[in-house]
């Protein structure tokens, strides 16, 4: 990780990393059978947002989800240097894939007090598995290189403050303090690599000698998308089979489906693609890895689970006038996803422009979350508005990138046009 990036990368017989020297890196079956877990998380997510759809709620699930989409992430990187095909690694990711599946069981209970208290569960799961992991990658990673090891180092370190914050909330009796220290413990983490893990004797670690393999960072987040949009599907199919069939839920069961296909459409259409040949091709993926990757696809993923939470919510009362919470979670969920799509694409484009189309679109969701909340319509015809929004969004951006399409129609139409 932390080596030169003028040296040519050796790895020595024995070794547990992999030997891409910022290569290619395949995905292995065992992390396609690692994200299983991470299906049922996100679900967690969803349902719990689903149960508790209040401000409150939503800053608890804001806190479970950033938990879980920074196991995930890290394991990805660990991934990406450690070879999962030697049996150290594979054990290693299998008891990582144990934790985060009792995290996940914990996580409709991290913050209930009393009889049924989980918080200690998720917090010591959580913070286990990432102390463990990093602590086994300086193990691995020093073997064949001590600026990495050291490098893996300042990152157990990082979470190593971060675990107390964990387990001293897990330990509070009031929940505004666990929410507190966890979002503490969170904003350590999240912090640390953007300073490079700094430590006091230690020094700090620079993303340009991270060497990554690109092309697997970009497969693994495309990967987790899917994960995403795939979980929405569940909590929609899932609700949808448990009501009364009624004119009204069937169409809103359809809007839900076109809106998968179009937030599907609107992020691998053009960004997944450009992401992974900005990644694979430029000098530093390391530092592309940790910007792109790692912090901007979270909002990107966290707008798809929130909106899922407004199509079940839709599934409830189609034909009534639109709810507060459905007005908050498909609003907030589309203007976080198309952020976080938008901020995306101009830090892989050539030109660094925010897609005008992305913008339109978030200042039409603006505009008609307003106007819902002024004179509510039915919730029905507040989703089917909402996703004509992203529509726009879908065609705009298509038209644009195919240049050219009016010379094309005068083309075809011949003379007479």
């Amino acid at each position: 990780m932390a080596e030169d990036t003028t040296r040519q990368s050796a790895v020595p017989p024995g070794s547990l990393l992999r030997n891409h020297d910022g290569g290619h890196a395949p995905v292995s079956y065992l992390e396609l059978f690692f994200d299983l877990v991470y299906v049922f998380a996100i679900t967690q997510v969803s349902h719990f947002l689903l149960m508790h759809p209040g401000w409150s709620g939503l800053i608890e699930g804001i806190v479970l989800f950033m938990a879980v989409w920074w196991a995930w992430m890290y394991t990805t990187w660990v991934a990406n240097w450690a070879n999962p095909e030697r049996v150290p690694v594979r054990f290693v990711l299998l008891l990582v894939m144990l934790a985060s599946m009792i995290m996940a069981v914990a996580m409709p209970r991290a913050f209930v007090h009393g009889d049924n208290d989980m918080g200690l569960v998720f917090a010591a799961s959580y913070s286990g598995l990432q102390v463990l992991r990093t602590a086994f990658m300086v193990w691995a990673m020093g073997r064949d290189d001590r600026a990495a090891g050291i490098n893996m180092v300042r990152i157990l370190g990082w979470f190593t403050a971060s675990a107390g914050f964990w387990l001293a909330g897990a330990l509070a009796h009031e929940t505004h303090w666990r929410i507190g220290l966890w979002l503490a413990a969170l904003a350590i983490e999240y912090l640390g690599p953007s300073v490079g893990y700094r430590i006091p004797g230690l020094g700090r670690s620079d993303p340009s000698e991270w060497r990554i393999s690109g092309g697997h960072m970009a497969e693994r987040c495309a990967l987790f998308m899917i994960i995403a949009l795939g979980e929405g599907i569940i909590v929609t199919g899932a609700s949808f089979a448990a009501l009364p069939m009624q004119t009204g839920r069937i169409l809103a069961f359809l809007l839900a489906f076109v809106g998968s296909v179009l937030m599907w459409w609107i992020y691998f259409d053009r960004g997944a693609a450009r992401g992974a040949d900005h990644i694979e091709h430029h000098a530093e993926p390391g530092r592309i890895a940790r910007n792109a990757f790692t912090y901007l696809h979270m909002p990107i993923v966290a707008g798809v689970v929130i909106t899922a939470v407004a199509d079940a919510l839709v599934l409830q009362t189609p034909g009534g006038r639109t709810p507060t919470s459905l007005l908050l979670f498909q609003s907030i969920g589309l203007l976080v996803y198309l952020g976080g799509v938008g901020t995306f694409k101009r830090f892989s484009s050539q030109r660094g422009n925010f897609p005008m189309s992305h913008i339109a679109g978030a200042v039409l969701i603006v505009a008609l979350s307003a106007w819902t909340w002024v004179r509510p319509p039915s919730a029905l015809a507040f989703v089917a508005l909402s996703v004509a929004v992203l529509g726009v969004v879908a065609i705009w951006e298509w038209v644009s990138f195919h240049g050219g399409w009016r010379e094309r129609i005068v083309a075809a139409a011949g003379p007479a046009a």
